[in-house]
């Protein structure tokens, strides 16, 4: 297998390139700490990633067992001061930009997936606690979160329900001062795991009646330990994926668990949004790690694997071949504008000037980010051929942990029909305006793409005003990834 090396050179150019005009961002500090947690990837966490896969988590008296080594990888994480990378200082956080946390996030990808799914949720859950818990919640929580001593859970999901939150049975119901939760939640990412001594769950359940749709969700805190015992959470199974096997899946019972609630009753939805649009971003970065792996595992084969004769008669590297070469090409702009495309993304959500083009290009990031990364993986194995087929050489693992990606945190067509609708009115429709602006600025002006972001502009108006915009909500994602696609790699060019 090719040994992982963090592309950190790729992500800093890619920084300095989109994001270099970001007010207060400091490019040499962020060089400084991501070639600092390259190096604890290279060392620590790729090592882990073949073997974690192989063994998978196991469920053992209730409990959820990880792999070998996670454990003491995840005590290394949290010492280091990794979980509280963007949190505020005053809770002991290092209250570092997003800039800095993509690039940690995307090697923390491409090294180990798997572990990165476990911890990654802690920083939506922090951003969360900061929007809407009260200063008791936030004291309480946020330091052990940043410490380590706590993770984090995202729990949405139920049998019945799927994408459809409206659907949702999980019930709260009031206890004195607290609440009580009942119910079944799937799919709940790191449920359970014996790393860190607590784990937060965020969990969306109903205190409305089920007529009520998502107006009667409201989101909790609740513990996996209350008045100093294991609350009534139960892990009734790890769910048998295709990847992604070192990260437990669990499917859970809260049965009469202790929780509190955060934000307003009847608003679950609104402030879960906050640990969901940040989960988006993240996943989008997963999709970029996937994409330069498979890249990297494909070119370092290629480059050395010989096969037939080149017209001159000699021994011929794979690299020697045209179609060989225009995969690798392609693989490799599938990261860089999928990666280019998430700090566009992210510098405009540092600057925090445009909200309604940064709640427009997250969908788009996520759609495009992850379909790159799975397509490139889809390269990767038919450039090695026969041995891409294979477990050993990596890029299997590459295509079964990154196919996921574009099904959770909203499967990519949900995110499609998104951006047809509730994108192209967010403040009056300020999003079509700020997004063909942005595609001139990085195309400079180049007269084909200000043609073609005319076009787009006014399809996007057209779309906006159309009573059902469903039938070309894919088509019109698919078009606006394109043009902005385009747009980047003009910028890439221009260097």
């Amino acid at each position: 297998m090719i040994p992982f090396q963090a592309p950190t050179d790729e992500i800093l150019a890619s920084l300095r390139l989109f994001a270099g005009d970001t007010p207060g961002w400091d490019a040499d500090l962020t060089q400084e700490i991501t070639g600092h947690f390259a190096a604890f990837a290279e060392g620590v966490l790729a090592p882990l990633n073949g073997p974690g896969d192989r063994q998978g988590c196991a469920l053992e008296n209730g409990r959820v067992r990880m792999p070998e080594g996670f454990g003491a990888a995840y005590a290394e994480l949290a010492e280091s001061g990794w979980q509280g990378l963007t949190a505020p200082e005053e809770f002991g956080g290092q209250a570092l930009d997003h800039l800095t946390a993509a690039a940690v996030s995307e090697i923390f990808s491409g090294a180990n997936h798997a572990l990165q799914m476990v911890t990654g949720l802690v920083p939506g859950a922090i951003s969360t606690l900061l929007a809407h818990g009260t200063p008791e919640q936030q004291t309480t929580c946020i330091p052990r979160l940043t410490s380590g001593e706590w993770l984090s859970t995202m729990c949405l999901t139920e049998a019945g329900a799927g994408s459809d939150l409206s659907r949702i049975r999980c019930k709260a119901t009031r206890d004195g001062d607290g609440w009580k939760i009942e119910g079944q939640k799937i799919f709940i990412s790191g449920g359970d795991q014996d790393m860190s001594q607590g784990i937060l769950h965020l969990v969306l359940a109903r205190t409305g009646a089920p007529e009520d749709g998502v107006k009667g969700l409201s989101l909790f805190l609740c513990p996996s330990h209350a008045d100093g015992a294991r609350n009534a959470i139960i892990v009734t199974r790890i769910e048998e994926k295709l990847g992604l096997h070192a990260s437990p899946t669990c499917q859970m019972e809260f049965d009469g668990a202790t929780a509190e609630l955060i934000g307003t009753e009847g608003r679950g939805l609104a402030a879960m949004f906050t640990m969901m649009n940040h989960a988006r971003l993240d996943v989008a970065l997963q999709g970029v790690a996937h994409a330069t792996r498979a890249f990297a595992i494909a070119a370092a084969y290629a480059a050395e694997r010989r096969q037939g004769r080149t017209p001159e008669g000699a021994a011929a590297l794979l690299t020697d071949h045209p179609d060989v070469t225009r995969m690798l090409s392609a693989q490799q702009d599938l990261a860089r504008t999928a990666r280019g495309m998430c700090h566009v993304a992210l510098a405009e959500l540092e600057k925090g000037t445009a909200p309604a083009l940064v709640e427009f290009l997250t969908p788009l990031c996520k759609i495009y980010a992850t379909e790159a990364g799975i397509r490139s993986a889809d390269l990767g194995i038919q450039i090695l051929g026969g041995y891409g087929y294979l477990e050993e050489y990596g890029v299997a693992q590459v295509w079964r942990d990154a196919r996921i990606t574009s099904i959770y945190e909203g499967a990519n067509g949900i995110h499609a029909l998104t951006l047809a609708t509730r994108g192209l009115k967010l403040e009056g429709g300020a999003a079509i305006g700020q997004f063909a602006a942005l595609v001139a600025r990085l195309a400079g002006d180049e007269p084909g793409v200000l043609a073609a972001s005319e076009a787009w502009r006014a399809r996007a108006t057209a779309l906006a005003a159309s009573a059902d915009p469903r039938a070309e909500a894919h088509g019109f994602a698919e078009e606006t990834a394109a043009l902005l696609a385009r747009a980047i790699r003009l910028r890439l060019a221009a260097g």
